[in-house]
């Protein structure tokens, strides 16, 4: 396993891992490379509609030469703020950052000092373009392509999603969020797919109606674009072990089995968390094992993510009907969570007499969400209607 870049270089080239390369994390690379590859497919497929007429050009108004408003300048000090309160702090304490970047990022740790510098100088510098500038500018209106606000669209549901995963990942475990919630809440680790899906799709769709755009087209644009985001996240957590895995897998690999024995059953060595049994002989800092196989879940994942992407890529432009796209992912991807649930460590409830996750009782209303939603627009559209 490869919890850091430096383990994954150690592999190619044989250098010593825990060097300086470990401050980049495999998970987190990884979700910054799926929500890169997000964009892109959303991007495709915005320009696509766009070439076909379907999606159009809204005429917006902007101010050009006007100075910084103060609302411009609060924002600027608050996020100058924010990078010197942890960014000093990172210089500070580069070891910690280094075994846990994530932790030491989302934690309530900071430089006052360095907040404070940071809020002078790019809030300042804000506001003496504000007091330097002269006249209010002037008034002119341009048309604004969908696809031109990919980019805007891929950080709300950044924030969203992460919001909405820690959110949901800390109501599965109450107990614990009452017992340390400071912690928990500003723990690095411990996020859900699902959540993030929920309130990532909340806050872009909030966005698009805002500045006009035909939701029900971004939704089947976003489908394609939402698995692959999916698929590529998880490759991150079958690299670098991050606890996201199977329960244990101990039947022996069976003799028509031609794949390689650790997509059978795997023990995640040198896994992030450090979990397990020592590994002999192993002097690094990440030296454990687990000692006994699992489904290796993730990596399931990540090839039933890449089944979807295919079968949406490829009804894209056969389903004329709009909406139906969107909500066909809905129906494939809760029921790919449901499925993998059975085999994935997670806490269990008794919901309607039945021992589910808190994840497969999510997929369920999503999979009725996404099975009521393609009947509906089906039968309402008169293409369903003469098919």
């Amino acid at each position: 396993m490869y919890p850091n870049l430096s383990y994954l270089i150690h592999a190619l080239t044989g250098w010593g891992p825990d060097n300086a390369f470990s401050v980049v994390q495999t998970f987190g690379l990884m979700l910054a490379v799926s929500f890169l590859a997000s964009a892109w497919f959303l991007s495709m497929e915005l320009k696509r509609k766009e070439r076909e007429g379907i999606l159009h050009p809204v005429l917006t108004t902007i101010r050009v030469g006007a100075p910084p408003s103060w609302m411009d300048v609060a924002w600027n000090g608050l996020f100058g703020f924010l990078i010197g309160f942890k960014g000093l702090y990172v210089l500070q304490h580069g070891p910690a950052f280094q075994e846990d970047p994530a932790g030491v990022i989302l934690s309530a740790q900071g430089s006052w000092v360095g907040g404070l510098l940071g809020l002078a100088l790019l809030g300042g510098w804000k506001g003496w373009l504000r007091l330097k500038a002269k006249g209010s500018g002037e008034e002119k209106k341009i048309s604004v392509w969908p696809h031109q606000r990919v980019w805007d669209m891929a950080m709300i549901a950044g924030i969203c999603g992460v919001a909405g995963s820690k959110l949901f990942s800390l109501l599965e475990d109450p107990q614990a969020l009452i017992q340390d919630p400071v912690g928990q809440i500003f723990s690095g680790s411990g996020l859900n797919f699902l959540g993030g899906l929920i309130l990532g799709f909340v806050g872009v769709f909030t966005y698009i109606r805002m500045k006009k755009i035909p939701g029900i087209h971004l939704l089947d644009a976003t489908a394609p674009a939402l698995v692959v985001g999916y698929a590529v996240g998880r490759i991150g957590c079958q690299l670098s072990g991050d606890g996201d895995w199977g329960i244990v897998h101990l039947d022996p690999v069976p003799v028509w089995w031609f794949l390689p024995d650790w997509i059978w059953s795997f023990d995640y060595p040198h896994n992030v968390l450090n979990e397990g049994v020592p590994i002999e002989g192993c002097t690094w800092k990440y030296c454990h094992r687990l000692a006994e196989p699992v489904y290796p879940t993730p990596f399931y994942e990540t090839v039933l993510g890449g089944v979807i992407l295919a079968l949406l890529w490829g009804l894209r432009k056969r389903i004329h009907v709009p909406g139906v796209l969107f909500f066909l992912y809905l129906v494939l991807i809760s029921a790919e969570r449901f499925l993998i649930e059975f085999i994935r460590v997670n806490d269990r409830y008794d919901i309607l007499g039945f021992q589910w996750t808190q994840s497969q009782a999510i997929s369920v209303l999503l999979f009725l969400v996404g099975l009521g939603g393609m009947v509906w627009l089906w039968n309402r559209s008169p293409k369903g209607r003469k098919a």
